[in-house]
């Protein structure tokens, strides 16, 4: 008889700022390029000692997208995030990611050149941060994005005469 075995392997986590904008019915997202330029993605870095999660994620965005605005306190979602590639020394590396909305209320030159930091609606969003990543973390990305969505149509119930109306995709 064989015993059950248990993993205790732990994955480390880093926190993402989840930005968005309503433009009038709609929700965009504000992603930036990855380090290497190639690649799309949410601003996101390792939490910080003397930071709460939800402040690392929004100092996160003010760094990689110039994005200032009202940060949830607590995640609404967890994804597999991966870095790298198997062919180079380190490898693939797998992260935890607690992801945090963040309603943006302006935008200002992020910290970090070479971002880009740029609005894309849900569709495109789900489109480009696709791109380049294997299928689980492509779908991963793509969940957030849904997850998002369910999360910011259920606490703000769209108020056309209240929300700004711009086109759907501009750089920052």
């Amino acid at each position: 008889m064989g015993s059950a075995r248990t993993s205790k392997v732990t994955l480390p986590l880093r926190v993402a700022a989840i930005c968005y904008r309503w433009r009038g019915p709609s929700v965009e997202f504000l992603l930036v390029n990855t380090n290497g330029g190639g690649k799309w993605t949410f601003p996101k870095g390792a939490p910080q000692a003397r930071l709460s999660h939800s402040q690392a994620a929004a100092r996160e965005a003010l760094e990689e997208a110039g994005a200032v605005g009202a940060i949830e306190p607590h995640h609404f979602h967890l994804y597999l995030h991966s870095k790298g590639v198997f062919w180079q020394p380190l490898g693939v590396q797998e992260f935890v990611v607690k992801a945090f909305l963040m309603e943006v209320q302006r935008v200002q030159p992020p910290l970090e050149e070479m971002r880009n930091p740029t609005w894309y609606s849900a569709e495109d969003a789900r489109v480009i941060l696709a791109k380049g990543r294997e299928v689980k973390y492509a779908a991963e990305m793509q969940l957030v994005i849904d997850r998002a969505l369910e999360r910011i149509r259920e606490s703000k119930p769209i108020s056309p005469k209240y929300r700004e109306t711009a086109g759907s995709r501009a750089h920052v």
